[in-house]
């Protein structure tokens, strides 16, 4: 089950202020704070594009089993959605299943609310 994810945009130097006093312990993040951070809204606009939420949604309406299956469903190249996904996993929006043979796609989150700092 997917779940919801708070995206924080903030200034870099103020997303490296907040990460430094999470480290040292001066602050302990709460339910409501964002999980992921960019530095502006044309980078979340790269990973959350318009075809990248449609690639989210054939994910969670048809569970592909496998990069190839969801290649097939999407219209886009292996190499084009392992690329993508991937980036998409560094930021904790899906997972993927390494087999023995082929990666399994999942979504770790469906929904998305961002928090803008200025």
């Amino acid at each position: 089950m997917a779940r919801e994810m708070r995206i924080g945009i903030a200034p870099y130097k103020d997303i490296k202020k907040h990460t430094i006093s999470i480290a040292k312990g001066e602050h302990k993040p709460t339910g409501n704070e964002p999980t992921i951070w960019f530095d502006s809204i044309e980078s979340m606009a790269q990973v959350l594009s318009s075809k990248n939420q449609e690639l989210l949604k054939k994910i969670r309406d048809n569970n592909p089993q496998s990069l190839a299956e969801l290649a097939t469903m999407s219209g886009r190249h292996v190499s084009n959605l392992s690329r993508t996904l991937k980036n998409m996993e560094k930021y904790g929006i899906v997972e993927l299943d390494k087999k023995k043979d082929y990666v399994k796609p999942s979504l770790k989150a469906d929904k998305f609310k961002a928090v803008f700092s200025f």
